[in-house]
């Protein structure tokens, strides 16, 4: 049975939620007001999937608390939120979560997006797709020059993605943790302009940062 925590400052938004996961077969293992009440639970108590509610909050602000919590190297999480604009939803990504579901999704997508997060999948509703992962390929669009140039570490890092390695392993080989490996690997996909570590790798090798 997948156990959740449930993030709402909302006492309508709980029960429903609490509804909804009950007839799913999911257990609430806990409830918390904020991600900072989350980010002081005991670790002998844990979940397998964190929901958040992110309704009436600025996305950018649930964003920057998940990261400033580090919450995504301790939990697989899916984000509550209506209309996410396309930029939103690539950053929520970059940061580490699982899944981002409208406010209105259905109980078995709920299930569907937990049973995801929890299997290590990124989990996006159909109509969310064409607007976060443009169709066009970067290769035909024209190479703008970079507002910011990489940093050496950066670099570092973009050579290491470019070769296949996974954050563990790229934080294992410059000897830094895994959180920082995902603020570099954020920052590299933010200067370049790319959705994904597969087009910051193509850029990359189209601006000359990588080497073949």
């Amino acid at each position: 049975m997948i156990q959740a925590f449930i993030v709402t400052s909302s006492p309508l938004m709980l029960a429903g939620l609490e509804n909804i996961l009950a007839t799913q077969g999911v257990e609430v293992a806990g409830t918390f007001l904020t991600l900072e009440e989350l980010s002081e639970q005991p670790v002998e108590e844990t979940a397998d999937v964190v929901l958040v509610d992110a309704t009436g909050e600025q996305f950018g602000t649930i964003l920057e608390a998940i990261d400033h919590y580090e919450l995504t190297s301790e939990f697989e999480i899916i984000l509550l939120a209506d209309h996410p604009t396309p930029g939103s939803v690539a950053a929520a990504m970059r940061v580490g979560i699982g899944a981002i579901l409208p406010t209105n999704a259905s109980p078995e997508q709920l299930l569907a997006a937990l049973q995801g997060a929890v299997a290590g999948l990124v989990v996006l509703p159909r109509s969310e797709i064409d607007s976060t992962f443009p169709a066009a390929d970067p290769a035909s669009r024209p190479l703008a020059e970079l507002a910011e140039p990489l940093t050496r570490r950066e670099r570092e890092v973009l050579q290491m993605l470019a070769s296949g390695l996974g954050n563990k392993e790229i934080a294992a080989r410059l000897t830094i943790s895994e959180h920082t490996v995902k603020f570099h690997v954020a920052s590299i996909l933010g200067k370049l302009g790319a959705a994904s570590r597969t087009e910051a790798v193509t850029l990359g090798i189209r601006h000359g940062l990588v080497l073949l």
